[in-house]
């Protein structure tokens, strides 16, 4: 049975998190910064009720008779209490012998062009930590986009306005680093395991070491261009967040409007209200995510799983090419427009070195999909084939416009007579005989 080291490591980002975010309130407070111990306490309390929720709806705990759990939860220990029930799972099972087992059918990834099936017993306890896994996963995702990040943001544009950076406020946001980086290497797993579910899934160091530095560079880079540039634009940081964060919202609904499917029935214990606010919070939490990061899971309200399981190498392309654009024009502006706290900066060399970072993320981006993922055979094709077929389409659209406007002009040229040369130059390739006639048109 795997030792489940994930639900540690989310537990302890949670409660670290969390503490330091209470320290940091506690010494605005002190400083008078009324402020910053509002949006503190808030990117702190928001993310850690929107996880309890999630743990108690995944256990369904609401219907089963466990008050001392739901106390828990409104204490906001939930998770605590969640990593005791799991390790004291972990440790008992193997010891009584299970009634029930299940069995469970998974194939191989291809080798060599064949693949089989493999039967797998699952036992109850194993089931159970599954589901403690799938929990936590979710809720690492909801910690790291709903609140460490906002929360990262918020002490780095803080430090930079007091030019002051403190020790309890360096760890908070390296803590917070991680948790965002954790989120989404927890996303990129769990986008995997939803798209190749009928496979046997083995992701190996290498792999999570590769989306490791790719998340890091990414999202260090993101929240970097978004302080400097809010930090000499205080009132137009405004309209890029509302701008960005809508316009991922509404894309699932856009897709879902103009694939003109019938409202989904996914959740068939709920009411339409019911899997209304469901699907908005999807969405706003997969806002929350491409705010700051590529999403590997793309949602697709139209699909019974909510989820795209196709590659969309179009979309990637476009989304880093976009943002590329997006975080150069920023820090363009920040240059621009920058005040004398950064009198001591060398502009022109940092902006350099943000854009190479990001530049980086996507090589490391490249490098695990070209080489580490782990269901990399079963791809139509390799991610080089398919950006280039996005660059392609992309950046010569014009030439087929030019190929097509000659035609497009010597229609227009004639347009009562253009029949009837077209059926000429139909007709005369087939009469291979000069000595056959066309009889002529009178």
């Amino acid at each position: 049975m795997k030792f489940p080291g994930s639900v540690l490591v989310s537990v302890f980002l949670f409660v670290a998190e969390n503490a330091f975010a209470l320290y940091l309130s506690s010494a605005y407070n002190s400083a008078g910064d009324s402020i910053w111990l509002s949006l503190t306490l808030l990117f702190s309390l928001l993310p850690c009720v929107l996880v309890q929720f999630t743990l108690i709806l995944v256990h369904r705990d609401l219907k089963r008779d466990r008050p001392l759990v739901l106390l828990l939860h409104l204490l906001q220990l939930g998770p605590v209490i969640r990593c005791v029930e799991v390790f004291f799972i972990y440790f008992q099972a193997g010891r009584v012998e299970e009634p029930y087992v299940s069995i469970t059918k998974k194939r191989q990834i291809p080798k060599n062009g064949l693949t089989e099936e493999i039967e797998k017993e699952v036992g109850r306890a194993e089931g159970k930590l599954f589901t403690h896994r799938s929990a936590f996963s979710r809720a690492s995702v909801i910690q790291a986009f709903l609140g460490s990040a906002p929360q990262l943001t918020l002490q780095l544009y803080i430090s930079v306005l007091q030019q002051n950076l403190t020790l309890g406020r360096s760890t908070f946001m390296a803590l917070s680093l991680l948790s965002i980086v954790y989120g989404a290497l927890r996303c990129n797993i769990l986008a995997i395991k939803i798209k190749y579910d009928d496979y046997e899934i083995n992701v190996k160091p290498a792999a999570y070491f590769c989306i490791f530095l790719w998340r890091s560079f990414e999202i260090a880079t993101r929240v970097g261009v978004l302080v400097l540039f809010s930090s000499v634009l205080q009132i137009w940081i405004l309209p890029v967040v509302l701008l960005n964060f809508f316009g991922f919202f509404f894309y699932p609904w856009i897709l879902f409007w103009r694939s003109g499917s019938p409202f989904p029935e996914n959740i068939k214990t709920m009411s339409r209200l019911g899997t209304t606010i469901v699907l908005c919070s999807l969405t706003f939490l997969y806002a929350g995510i491409n705010m700051f990061c590529w999403s590997a899971v793309q949602l697709k309200i139209s699909s019974p799983d909510l989820i795209n399981k196709s590659q969309n190498w179009y979309r990637l392309t476009v989304y880093y090419m976009v943002r590329f654009i997006e975080n150069a024009f920023l820090l363009l502006m920040w240059y621009i427009y920058k005040t004398d706290i950064y009198i001591n900066v060398c502009a022109p060399l940092l902006i350099l070195k943000l854009l190479i970072a990001y530049c980086t993320a996507i090589l490391f981006m490249l490098v695990f999909y070209q080489f580490f993922h782990p269901c990399k055979k079963l791809f139509s094709f390799s991610i080089y084939q398919g950006l280039l077929t996005c660059f392609r389409c992309l950046c010569f659209p014009c030439k087929k416009q030019r190929h097509s406007d000659p035609a497009e002009r010597a229609d227009l040229k004639s347009p009562d007579d253009s029949e009837i040369p077209i059926q000429r130059q139909k007709s005369e390739p087939q009469n291979r005989n000069p000595n056959l006639k066309v009889p002529s048109e009178s």
